[in-house]
């Protein structure tokens, strides 16, 4: 049984396959992915610190990288609240004028804005004309300076929020985050033999009738190591051969392809053990 262990490592037992005994599968250990094989990187950011703060420093990647339903609220609550800020200072302007009470005023008598006299009716004048709606029922009248100022920092304020907003999303929207889900590799990759190399194969795959352009297929091994110093690199990149002189990296997927990293992969994968290779 030592002879055995030694030669197929400690992930396995032996078992009596007699046909009264019952046959176990063999054991191994379950390994930690670096990356799932649905893409996403197996890793935490941990003891940032005030480091959090260079996200918000660049805030238009921050919200490109958030999940679609912060997206759609960040989206509903910015215009909600500058909606109501702006309709408060069209309130507050007719406020101080007296338009809220027209009563007091002679018939001659102009208001900033036509036909505001309450919250709802300031709040539904920002909407049409931050909307170019333009029902003509309520606007702005020569009388009033402020409103003129205010009407001219609403366009300006209400460009910037649309750019940045509209931009964010229209850009999460054309992520091909989707199209990877329609490029389907092998369930499990193979160490063999092919032209008398020692070659890793797996293959790749589209489902759809279109064309990807430009594609290209990097293969990185990541394992520890030690240096000769003494150091430890838990996580070591070795960049593997696809074919990078003679342009076998670059994908046509018109049927599913096998791609062999095979020159540089040869060695580091001499000095992996069987155990290691599993």
């Amino acid at each position: 049984m030592s002879a055995i262990r030694r030669k197929f490592g400690e992930d396995y037992e032996v078992v009596n396959t007699k046909r009264d005994m019952t046959v176990s599968a063999p054991v191994k250990r379950k390994r930690q992915r670096f990356v799932e094989k649905n893409g996403r990187c197996n890793v935490q950011h941990g003891n940032l610190g005030g480091e959090t703060s260079r996200y918000i420093s660049d805030l238009f990647t921050t919200l490109v990288d958030l999940k679609w339903r912060w997206n759609l609220l960040i989206f509903i609550l910015t215009y909600t609240v500058a909606w109501l800020v702006m309709a408060s200072m069209w309130w507050i302007i007719a406020y101080i004028r007296g338009d809220i009470k027209p009563q007091g005023h002679d018939s001659s008598y102009t208001p900033c804005v036509t036909n505001v006299y309450n919250f709802p009716s300031a709040f539904l004048f920002f909407i049409e004309t931050e909307a170019t709606i333009g029902y003509g029922y309520r606007y702005i009248t020569e009388k009033c300076p402020e409103g003129i100022i205010l009407f001219l920092f609403q366009s300006l304020l209400g460009s910037i929020v649309d750019a940045f907003l509209i931009g964010c999303m229209f850009i999460k929207m054309s992520q091909p985050k989707k199209r990877a889900e329609t490029l389907m590799f092998s369930q499990d990759a193979v160490i063999s033999q092919r032209d008398g190399k020692l070659c890793l194969m797996f293959r790749v795959g589209n489902l759809r009738n279109s064309h990807m352009v430009s594609a290209q297929i990097r293969c990185k091994l990541i394992k520890s190591r030690q240096t000769p110093e003494g150091e430890f690199l838990p996580l070591d990149q070795c960049e593997l051969d696809v074919g990078f002189g003679t342009g076998a990296d670059h994908l046509f997927l018109v049927s599913p392809s096998d791609y062999l990293p095979r020159d540089q992969f040869q060695e580091p994968l001499l000095r992996l053990s069987p155990a290691a290779r599993s």
